[in-house]
C-alpha cells in the first residue's frame, strides 16, 4: 500500500524550494510515496515592519506549522533551522537534517563587488540584528537599512531604497537560482553565521509513522554541527532577539568553531574560533560558554 503524505511549509518561493528538495530526498529512498504539499501562513509572514529581533516571542516563521503538526492537519513539517527555536513544542522532534548548503552569508550590490570597497556612511539594508553588529565591528561607520520580504523583493529594494547593498544567506540565493547577485561571499570569521543557516529540518510528530522513513535521509555530518550550534545557542539564549553568530564547520572527527557575540548598540563584541574534535565536542561547548559568560566578556548581559 502507498503511504501518503502531507507536508507543511511556508509559502514563499524559497520554502517551497526548499520544500522540493525534502521532498526529493524523500521519494529517492521512498519512490512510491504520494506527496501533498499543504501550504501555511506563519506569524513571520504576516508581520513585514519590524526587523525580526523587534517581534515578540520566537518561533514565529513556524509557530503555525507546529500547530498544524500537532493537530495532525500535516504529517511532516519542511524548516530553514535557523528559524527552529531550540526547544521544541510537546511532543515534536526533528526526524532529519538535509545536508547542508555553503551557511555563509553574501554580500548583494550593484556597483560593488565587496564590503570593503563601500564609501563611508554607506546604506546597507538588512534586518537581522546579527549582521547589523558585526557589520558594525568590520566597517564602523555605515548606515543599517531594515529590509524585509522574500529574497527578490529584497534584491529589488536595493534600487528602489537606493542602498549600497544587502547582506542576504548565500544558500537562498543558489536555491532560488540567484546566485548570480552574490558580489562576494563573507568568511565565517568575518561575519559568523547564525546556528542552523543553510541547513534543512524535517519536523514530525514524536509518535509519528513517518518517523522512521524521514530519518533515513538525514545527513549524519550536517546533524552533528547543528546539533552543537544549537546546544550553544541554547546554553548563551540566543536567538532572533540576540547578536549571536554559531557556525560549526567538520572535517571528519574534527571541527572549527566560529562564536559571535554582542550588544544591539554594539559596545560589547566579541568573537570566538576554536578547534576540536567530536570526542570532546561538549566540554568544549560548556567551557567556550563559561567563557563568553565571563564578567569581561559580558554575554550573560547581552
Amino acid at each position: 500500500m502507498k503511504k501518503r503524505l502531507i507536508v507543511g511549509t511556508r509559502g514563499s518561493r524559497l520554502a517551497l524550494k526548499q520544500t522540493e528538495i525534502a521532498i526529493e530526498a524523500l521519494k529517492s529512498l521512498n519512490p512510491d510515496i504520494e506527496v501533498r504539499v499543504k501550504v501555511i501562513k506563519t506569524t513571520g509572514d504576516t508581520i513585514w515592519d519590524k526587523p525580526l529581533h523587534e517581534i515578540k516571542g520566537k518561533g514565529f516563521f513556524i509557530k503555525e506549522i507546529e500547530e498544524a503538526l500537532i493537530a495532525k492537519e500535516i504529517d511532516i513539517a519542511v524548516h530553514s533551522m535557523k528559524d527552529v527555536p531550540t526547544e521544541l513544542k510537546d511532543g515534536l522532534k526533528i526526524a532529519a537534517v538535509l545536508e547542508r548548503d555553503d551557511p555563509r552569508d553574501a554580500f548583494v550590490s550593484f556597483n560593488y563587488e565587496t564590503l570593503f570597497e563601500l564609501p563611508e556612511d554607506s546604506k546597507i539594508g538588512t534586518s537581522s540584528v546579527r549582521r547589523t553588529v558585526q557589520l558594525l565591528g568590520l566597517l564602523g561607520k555605515v548606515q543599517f537599512v531594515p529590509i524585509r520580504g522574500n529574497v527578490e523583493t529584497r534584491i529589488k529594494k536595493i534600487a528602489t531604497e537606493n542602498l549600497h547593498g544587502i547582506i542576504l544567506a548565500y544558500c537562498g540565493l543558489k536555491r532560488l537560482g540567484l546566485e548570480r547577485y552574490a558580489k562576494s561571499i563573507i568568511p565565517q570569521d568575518l561575519l559568523v553565521p547564525c546556528a542552523g543557516q543553510g541547513a534543512i529540518g524535517i519536523e514530525v510528530r514524536e509518535d509519528s509513522e513517518f518517523f522512521d522513513i524521514v530519518s533515513r535521509i538525514n545527513h549524519e555530518k550536517t546533524w552533528k554541527e547543528v546539533e552543537l550550534e544549537r546546544k550553544i545557542q541554547k546554553l548563551i539564549g540566543g536567538g532572533c532577539h540576540v547578536p549571536l553568530g554559531v557556525n560549526v564547520e567538520s572535517e571528519g572527527d574534527f571541527f572549527t568553531l566560529y562564536v559571535f557575540f554582542g550588544s544591539q548598540d554594539g559596545s560589547t563584541f566579541g568573537k570566538i574560533k576554536e578547534k576540536g574534535s567530536w570526542e570532546s565536542a561538549d566540554e568544549l561547548a560548556r567551557q567556550l560558554v563559561e567563557k563568553l559568560k565571563a564578567p569581561r566578556r559580558g554575554a550573560d548581559t547581552i
